[in-house]
């Protein structure tokens, strides 16, 4: 098998089920920056997995599964709005349930840690700065998708508290980091 196709040497990008956009099309835009975030996160949770802790495992576990919905939500952008009732919930079409999993991520790890009084400086640990860089990259994400998503989509709410969670699991990972007496 080959990696290369050549289909895209015209300048254009293929869609699941069928059809082309350009390459800098917004659709292949936003797709694109999808990517890019679950690169981040694969980046994030490589660093975590040189810890040798619980919570760095959980982190590892936390992020394949993100990583996971983001290939279901590139699938769903990836698709004219032609083509959007082949879609299955949850394999290729963004869910309600999926946004809702992230809710409740959020107030469990949430509830582990104090939450910051004022801004935050990211940078405590390299974890936490690589969920930060991740979080940013969800955020250019989700501000493209906001143009391509199809009405009534959960595209952009799960990017949305996506980059809820990446904040969460940053400040969660810098509270792990700090030497015990500094946590009181």
């Amino acid at each position: 098998m080959r990696i290369y196709t050549r289909k895209g040497d015209d300048g254009t990008t293929g869609l699941l089920f069928g059809g082309r956009v350009g390459k800098d099309s917004d659709v292949a835009s936003a797709g694109g920056d999808v990517d890019e975030a679950q690169a981040a996160l694969g980046v994030a949770r490589a660093r975590a997995a040189v810890s040798c802790t619980d919570s760095a495992s959980e982190l590892c576990e936390l992020i394949v599964g993100v990583q996971r919905d983001l290939w279901v939500l590139m699938a769903e952008l990836a698709t004219a709005p032609a083509n959007r009732d082949r879609l299955k919930p949850g394999e290729t079409l963004v869910t309600g349930a999926m946004v809702e999993r992230l809710e409740g991520l959020i107030d469990d790890i949430g509830g582990r840690f104090a939450a910051p009084t004022e801004f935050v400086v990211p940078g405590q640990d390299m974890e936490s700065a690589l969920l930060d860089l991740a979080r940013t990259v969800v955020r250019r994400a989700e501000r493209r998708a906001v143009v391509v998503a199809a009405g009534g989509s959960f595209v952009v709410p799960y990017l949305n508290r996506l980059s809820d969670l990446l904040w969460t699991m940053a400040r969660w990972r810098e509270q792990e980091a700090l030497p015990a007496r500094e946590k009181m």
